[in-house]
């Protein structure tokens, strides 16, 4: 299967807030980004999109009929969301460090938790037999796919870095998408 994962432009949101599942505006119309994207894109994908809206509005300049999942949406950082890093626990954060798969933030969901849903998207496209698709997503969900798909460990997939706008090309080859261990 070849996926095309497109990261969503730039959310309206101050530096250094933490933000997940929070449903951000924009901050600029993403026609111009879409057009960008446009021709890195073949003609006739099915698309995909996180229902957050700083994914579905630049899923809907780049097709007419984008199908949303939730299992596309970025980590959920629980009571973490919408406040500055710098700002939480101390020791919240040292835990999390300590074990940056199977910490859950509170309320929230651990990364371990978000590989596996998105495991269960991709496995369900590899059983439908899906060939060509494009996601438009967020960078943890963008990092768990690329893992996936090259088989990396987690300290490897986690470290990996993607722009807004920015488009990945990733195939996986297998009926399945490979597991590979959080812990």
């Amino acid at each position: 299967m070849q996926l095309y994962l497109i990261r969503h432009p730039p959310p309206q949101v101050n530096e250094g807030i933490c933000y997940g599942v929070t449903d951000l505006p924009l901050r600029d119309d993403p026609k111009a980004i879409a057009i960008t994207i446009q021709t890195q894109l073949p003609p006739g994908l099915t698309l995909f999109t996180s229902p957050l809206t700083r994914c579905r509005l630049l899923a809907e300049a780049l097709h007419p009929a984008p199908l949303c999942d939730p299992r596309l949406q970025e980590l959920n950082f629980g009571d973490w969301e919408m406040h500055a890093w710098e700002t939480l626990d101390r020791a919240a954060l040292t835990a999390w460090a300590a074990n940056p798969t199977g910490y859950t933030p509170p309320q929230g969901e651990s990364v371990n938790e978000l590989q596996m849903r998105v495991h269960d998207f991709l496995a369900e496209q590899c059983a439908q037999k899906t060939t060509h698709a494009a996601l438009v997503t967020h960078a943890g969900v963008m990092k768990v796919i690329v893992g996936l798909a090259h088989g990396l460990a987690p300290a490897e997939w986690m470290a990996l870095k993607f722009g807004f706008g920015s488009v990945v090309r990733v195939r996986l080859d297998s009926t399945e998408p490979r597991k590979t261990s959080a812990r």
